[in-house]
Protein backbone atom coordinates (compact mmCIF):
# COMPACT_ATOMS: atom_id res chain seq x y z
CA UNK A 1 0.00 0.00 0.00
CA UNK A 2 1.20 3.15 -1.06
CA UNK A 3 -0.21 7.06 0.07
CA UNK A 4 0.16 10.24 -1.95
CA UNK A 5 1.44 13.06 -0.14
CA UNK A 6 -0.71 15.64 -1.31
CA UNK A 7 -4.05 15.70 1.29
CA UNK A 8 -5.67 17.89 3.82
CA UNK A 9 -7.35 16.93 7.44
CA UNK A 10 -8.76 19.27 9.94
CA UNK A 11 -10.43 19.09 13.35
CA UNK A 12 -11.83 21.63 15.95
CA UNK A 13 -13.40 22.01 19.52
CA UNK A 14 -14.17 23.77 21.93
CA UNK A 15 -12.33 23.80 25.48
CA UNK A 16 -13.17 26.10 28.53
CA UNK A 17 -14.78 28.76 26.21
CA UNK A 18 -11.73 28.84 23.75
CA UNK A 19 -12.53 27.41 20.34
CA UNK A 20 -9.86 26.10 18.86
CA UNK A 21 -9.39 25.00 14.69
CA UNK A 22 -6.55 23.20 13.66
CA UNK A 23 -6.29 22.45 9.83
CA UNK A 24 -3.12 20.31 7.74
CA UNK A 25 -2.41 20.73 4.36
CA UNK A 26 0.74 18.52 2.45
CA UNK A 27 1.99 18.78 -1.03
CA UNK A 28 5.07 17.10 -2.32
CA UNK A 29 8.50 17.34 -1.15
CA UNK A 30 11.14 14.70 -1.42
CA UNK A 31 11.98 15.38 2.59
CA UNK A 32 10.00 16.35 5.43
CA UNK A 33 9.71 19.99 5.43
CA UNK A 34 6.65 21.73 8.32
CA UNK A 35 5.32 25.18 8.57
CA UNK A 36 3.31 25.74 11.77
CA UNK A 37 1.44 28.75 11.54
CA UNK A 38 -0.28 29.71 14.69
CA UNK A 39 -1.12 32.83 17.16
CA UNK A 40 1.94 34.41 18.72
CA UNK A 41 0.41 33.83 22.16
CA UNK A 42 0.45 29.76 21.49
CA UNK A 43 4.37 30.37 19.63
CA UNK A 44 5.93 27.92 22.24
CA UNK A 45 3.81 24.79 21.52
CA UNK A 46 5.46 24.82 18.22
CA UNK A 47 8.57 22.70 18.57
CA UNK A 48 6.10 20.13 20.63
CA UNK A 49 3.35 20.29 17.53
CA UNK A 50 6.11 19.43 14.86
CA UNK A 51 7.64 16.48 16.64
CA UNK A 52 3.71 15.14 16.75
CA UNK A 53 3.60 15.54 12.75
CA UNK A 54 6.68 14.10 12.26
CA UNK A 55 5.67 10.97 14.10
CA UNK A 56 3.27 10.04 11.62
CA UNK A 57 3.97 11.80 8.42
CA UNK A 58 7.13 11.22 7.21
CA UNK A 59 7.51 13.11 3.57
CA UNK A 60 5.88 16.47 2.05
CA UNK A 61 5.81 19.89 2.83
CA UNK A 62 3.11 20.16 5.40
CA UNK A 63 1.47 23.17 6.92
CA UNK A 64 0.01 23.19 9.81
CA UNK A 65 -2.32 25.84 11.05
CA UNK A 66 -3.77 26.96 14.58
CA UNK A 67 -6.47 29.08 15.35
CA UNK A 68 -8.50 30.39 18.09
CA UNK A 69 -11.46 32.15 19.52
CA UNK A 70 -11.50 33.38 22.96
CA UNK A 71 -15.06 34.36 24.45
CA UNK A 72 -16.89 37.29 24.36
CA UNK A 73 -16.07 38.15 27.93
CA UNK A 74 -12.59 37.19 28.29
CA UNK A 75 -10.13 39.96 26.78
CA UNK A 76 -6.65 38.72 26.09
CA UNK A 77 -4.36 41.98 26.19
CA UNK A 78 -4.61 44.54 29.08
CA UNK A 79 -3.15 47.74 28.76
CA UNK A 80 0.12 48.49 30.95
CA UNK A 81 -1.20 52.19 32.18
CA UNK A 82 2.24 53.32 33.73
CA UNK A 83 4.33 51.99 30.44
CA UNK A 84 1.97 53.82 28.32
CA UNK A 85 2.34 57.05 30.97
CA UNK A 86 5.91 56.81 30.38
CA UNK A 87 5.79 56.70 26.40
CA UNK A 88 3.28 59.84 26.67
CA UNK A 89 5.63 61.74 28.54
CA UNK A 90 8.75 61.13 26.70
CA UNK A 91 6.40 62.54 23.30
CA UNK A 92 5.49 65.22 25.65
CA UNK A 93 9.12 66.30 26.31
CA UNK A 94 10.55 66.24 22.68
CA UNK A 95 7.11 67.90 21.40
CA UNK A 96 7.81 71.02 23.90
CA UNK A 97 11.28 70.84 22.43
CA UNK A 98 10.67 71.43 18.96
CA UNK A 99 8.67 73.57 19.75
CA UNK A 100 5.12 75.78 18.54
CA UNK A 101 6.68 76.04 15.34
CA UNK A 102 5.74 72.48 14.44
CA UNK A 103 2.48 70.73 15.61
CA UNK A 104 3.18 67.17 16.90
CA UNK A 105 -0.06 64.77 17.33
CA UNK A 106 0.18 61.79 19.18
CA UNK A 107 -1.82 58.59 18.17
CA UNK A 108 -2.64 56.56 21.35
CA UNK A 109 -3.80 53.96 19.02
CA UNK A 110 -0.20 53.77 17.38
CA UNK A 111 1.32 53.79 21.31
CA UNK A 112 -0.64 50.41 21.47
CA UNK A 113 2.34 48.78 19.72
CA UNK A 114 4.96 49.48 21.58
CA UNK A 115 6.84 47.17 23.36
CA UNK A 116 5.24 46.39 26.74
CA UNK A 117 1.94 48.56 26.48
CA UNK A 118 -0.15 45.45 25.89
CA UNK A 119 0.34 42.50 27.92
CA UNK A 120 -1.65 39.44 28.49
CA UNK A 121 -4.17 39.17 30.86
CA UNK A 122 -4.40 36.80 33.52
CA UNK A 123 -7.16 34.65 31.51
CA UNK A 124 -4.87 34.37 28.42
CA UNK A 125 -1.52 33.12 30.19
CA UNK A 126 -4.34 30.22 31.56
CA UNK A 127 -5.03 29.80 27.89
CA UNK A 128 -2.14 29.45 26.59
CA UNK A 129 -1.25 27.42 29.48
CA UNK A 130 -3.88 24.50 28.68
CA UNK A 131 -3.57 25.20 25.41
CA UNK A 132 -1.29 21.81 24.78
CA UNK A 133 -3.92 19.74 26.53
CA UNK A 134 -6.59 20.92 23.69
CA UNK A 135 -4.53 21.22 20.66
CA UNK A 136 -2.92 17.49 21.03
CA UNK A 137 -5.86 15.60 20.26
CA UNK A 138 -6.96 18.04 18.03
CA UNK A 139 -4.01 17.71 15.81
CA UNK A 140 -4.05 13.89 15.82
CA UNK A 141 -7.55 14.22 14.61
CA UNK A 142 -5.85 16.66 11.75
CA UNK A 143 -3.64 14.04 10.82
CA UNK A 144 -6.11 11.13 10.81
CA UNK A 145 -7.98 12.83 8.07
CA UNK A 146 -4.45 14.12 6.25
CA UNK A 147 -3.55 10.17 6.50
CA UNK A 148 -7.15 9.28 5.34
CA UNK A 149 -6.96 11.56 2.29
CA UNK A 150 -3.48 10.08 1.33
CA UNK A 151 -4.11 7.11 1.29
CA UNK A 152 -7.23 7.28 -0.97
CA UNK A 153 -4.85 8.95 -3.11
CA UNK A 154 -2.70 6.50 -2.98
CA UNK A 155 -4.73 3.79 -3.74
CA UNK A 156 -5.55 5.42 -7.03
CA UNK A 157 -1.83 6.38 -8.16
CA UNK A 158 -1.46 2.37 -7.37
CA UNK A 159 -3.91 1.50 -9.71
CA UNK A 160 -2.64 3.81 -12.23
CA UNK A 161 0.90 2.79 -12.05
CA UNK A 162 0.07 -0.93 -12.17
CA UNK A 163 -1.51 -0.13 -15.81
CA UNK A 164 1.61 1.27 -16.60
CA UNK A 165 3.29 -1.42 -15.10
CA UNK A 166 1.19 -4.13 -16.65
CA UNK A 167 2.37 -2.63 -20.43
CA UNK A 168 5.98 -2.71 -19.48
CA UNK A 169 5.21 -6.25 -18.65
CA UNK A 170 3.61 -6.82 -21.92
CA UNK A 171 6.01 -5.21 -24.00
CA UNK A 172 8.99 -6.83 -22.34
CA UNK A 173 7.68 -10.01 -23.06
CA UNK A 174 7.59 -9.75 -26.28
CA UNK A 175 11.05 -8.42 -26.42
CA UNK A 176 11.97 -11.60 -24.96
CA UNK A 177 10.33 -13.72 -27.54
CA UNK A 178 12.20 -11.67 -30.67
CA UNK A 179 15.32 -11.25 -28.88
CA UNK A 180 16.60 -15.43 -30.40
CA UNK A 181 15.07 -14.61 -33.25
CA UNK A 182 17.39 -11.69 -34.04
CA UNK A 183 20.42 -13.94 -33.87
CA UNK A 184 18.70 -16.23 -36.06
CA UNK A 185 17.81 -13.24 -38.74
CA UNK A 186 20.98 -12.16 -38.52
CA UNK A 187 22.55 -15.51 -39.11
CA UNK A 188 20.13 -16.20 -42.24
CA UNK A 189 21.32 -12.86 -44.05
CA UNK A 190 24.75 -13.34 -43.68
CA UNK A 191 25.32 -16.25 -44.80
CA UNK A 192 23.08 -15.51 -47.90
CA UNK A 193 24.83 -11.95 -48.44
CA UNK A 194 28.72 -14.28 -48.00
CA UNK A 195 26.90 -17.11 -50.34
CA UNK A 196 26.19 -14.18 -52.80
CA UNK A 197 29.45 -12.21 -53.10
CA UNK A 198 31.56 -15.70 -52.59
CA UNK A 199 29.28 -16.96 -55.83
CA UNK A 200 30.16 -14.17 -57.58
CA UNK A 201 34.23 -14.49 -57.06
CA UNK A 202 33.86 -18.77 -56.91
CA UNK A 203 34.89 -18.93 -53.94
CA UNK A 204 33.71 -20.66 -50.21
CA UNK A 205 33.93 -19.84 -47.05
CA UNK A 206 34.60 -21.89 -44.13
CA UNK A 207 31.44 -22.89 -42.11
CA UNK A 208 33.58 -22.37 -38.41
CA UNK A 209 34.49 -18.75 -40.14
CA UNK A 210 30.67 -18.08 -39.99
CA UNK A 211 29.41 -19.44 -37.07
CA UNK A 212 32.19 -17.51 -35.39
CA UNK A 213 30.95 -14.30 -36.70
CA UNK A 214 27.48 -15.24 -35.98
CA UNK A 215 28.69 -16.10 -32.42
CA UNK A 216 30.86 -12.41 -32.14
CA UNK A 217 27.16 -10.82 -33.09
CA UNK A 218 25.18 -13.28 -30.75
CA UNK A 219 27.40 -11.88 -28.20
CA UNK A 220 27.25 -7.87 -28.35
CA UNK A 221 23.45 -8.52 -28.77
CA UNK A 222 22.69 -10.59 -25.90
CA UNK A 223 19.59 -8.49 -23.85
CA UNK A 224 19.03 -11.84 -21.94
CA UNK A 225 20.70 -10.47 -18.83
CA UNK A 226 19.00 -6.88 -18.93
CA UNK A 227 15.35 -8.19 -19.64
CA UNK A 228 15.73 -10.63 -16.73
CA UNK A 229 16.74 -7.65 -14.73
CA UNK A 230 13.97 -5.46 -15.35
CA UNK A 231 11.82 -8.56 -15.05
CA UNK A 232 12.61 -8.74 -11.53
CA UNK A 233 12.31 -4.98 -11.14
CA UNK A 234 9.10 -4.96 -12.23
CA UNK A 235 8.05 -7.66 -10.34
CA UNK A 236 9.69 -5.97 -6.98
CA UNK A 237 7.99 -2.99 -8.10
CA UNK A 238 4.45 -4.77 -8.04
CA UNK A 239 5.47 -5.96 -4.54
CA UNK A 240 5.55 -2.75 -3.36
CA UNK A 241 2.45 -1.23 -4.59
CA UNK A 242 0.09 -4.31 -2.99
CA UNK A 243 2.11 -5.45 0.15
CA UNK A 244 -0.10 -3.58 2.29
CA UNK A 245 2.76 -2.41 4.60
CA UNK A 246 2.80 1.24 5.44
CA UNK A 247 6.43 2.18 5.50
CA UNK A 248 6.95 4.87 3.28
CA UNK A 249 7.84 3.98 -0.17
CA UNK A 250 8.60 7.00 -2.53
CA UNK A 251 12.15 6.81 -2.26
CA UNK A 252 12.20 2.82 -2.93
CA UNK A 253 10.53 3.39 -6.25
CA UNK A 254 11.79 6.78 -7.31
CA UNK A 255 15.31 4.38 -7.21
CA UNK A 256 13.40 1.51 -8.90
CA UNK A 257 12.29 3.56 -11.79
CA UNK A 258 15.82 4.75 -12.55
CA UNK A 259 17.37 1.10 -12.52
CA UNK A 260 14.39 0.57 -14.47
CA UNK A 261 15.30 2.83 -17.13
CA UNK A 262 19.09 2.13 -17.03
CA UNK A 263 18.22 -1.72 -18.16
CA UNK A 264 15.87 -0.37 -21.10
CA UNK A 265 18.70 2.11 -22.42
CA UNK A 266 20.96 -0.74 -22.22
CA UNK A 267 18.40 -2.77 -24.43
CA UNK A 268 17.69 -0.58 -26.99
CA UNK A 269 21.61 0.00 -27.75
CA UNK A 270 22.42 -3.53 -27.59
CA UNK A 271 19.47 -4.77 -29.47
CA UNK A 272 20.34 -4.23 -33.47
CA UNK A 273 16.27 -5.03 -34.54
CA UNK A 274 13.68 -2.24 -35.09
CA UNK A 275 11.12 -4.32 -33.77
CA UNK A 276 12.61 -4.94 -30.03
CA UNK A 277 13.23 -0.58 -30.47
CA UNK A 278 10.00 -0.08 -31.18
CA UNK A 279 8.77 -2.04 -28.12
CA UNK A 280 11.82 -0.71 -25.71
CA UNK A 281 10.38 2.63 -26.91
CA UNK A 282 6.40 2.27 -25.87
CA UNK A 283 8.59 0.43 -22.15
CA UNK A 284 10.43 3.93 -21.34
CA UNK A 285 7.53 5.69 -22.40
CA UNK A 286 5.76 4.50 -19.41
CA UNK A 287 8.71 4.10 -16.83
CA UNK A 288 8.87 8.07 -17.62
CA UNK A 289 5.41 8.49 -16.80
CA UNK A 290 5.99 5.92 -13.57
CA UNK A 291 8.33 8.29 -12.51
CA UNK A 292 6.58 11.12 -12.48
CA UNK A 293 3.22 9.52 -10.63
CA UNK A 294 6.22 8.23 -7.97
CA UNK A 295 7.25 12.01 -7.19
CA UNK A 296 3.91 12.29 -5.20
CA UNK A 297 4.37 8.87 -3.56
CA UNK A 298 5.42 9.68 0.27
Amino acid sequence: MIRSMTGFGQASQQVDGVHYAVEIRSVNNRYFKSTIRMPEELSALETALEAQLRKRVHRGSITLTVKFRLADDVSPYQINDSALQEYLKHLQQLRDQVGNAQTANIDLTALLGLPGVLTQTDDMEKIASKARTALTPLVDQAIDGLLKMRTTEGQALADDLLIHRQAITSRLSEVAQRAPQVVDEYHQRLSNRVNELLAKAQLEIAQPDLIREVAIYAERCDIAEEVSRLTGHMQQFEEILTNGNEDPSGRTLDFLTQEMLREANTIASKSNDVNIARHIVEVKGSIDRIKEQVQNVE
